[in-house]
């Protein structure tokens, strides 16, 4: 199944988020950067999820830290559509899953202009 879409499409997608992010939060939570508008992942941490054996398929998790700003949370999917995860233990070894979120957050740090952040 074909995913991309084409750059007019995505642009215009990214600036109605932009322009309504802010209008679809209760009041109280406005202008205090819950959404972010992009945020960026080494390419490390995705083809680590991506070599995980079994791995056929990257899921977009959304969470929130203690601040209440959203955060997306990056697992890797098996053939059965089954998130790849670690076991709930704290000895890791070399099957176990990952879970990437430490990514780079605009804001507040925000890429170059291009047309999906313009």
């Amino acid at each position: 199944m074909p995913h991309n879409i084409s750059l007019t499409n995505a642009a215009a997608m990214t600036r109605r988020y932009r322009q309504n992010s802010e209008a679809i939060l209760a009041a109280g939570f406005q202008n205090h950067n819950i959404l972010p508008l992009c945020e960026t992942f080494d390419r490390a941490a995705i083809d680590a999820l991506l070599a995980q054996p079994g791995c056929t398929g990257l899921r977009i998790y959304y969470g929130m830290d203690t601040e209440l700003k959203v955060h997306a949370i990056l697992v890797g999917s098996d053939a059965s559509n089954t998130d790849i995860l670690p076991p709930n233990s704290i000895v890791k070894t070399e099957e176990d899953g990952y879970i990437m979120e430490q990514s780079i957050r605009c804001p507040p740090t925000c890429p170059p202009e291009s047309p999906l952040n313009v």
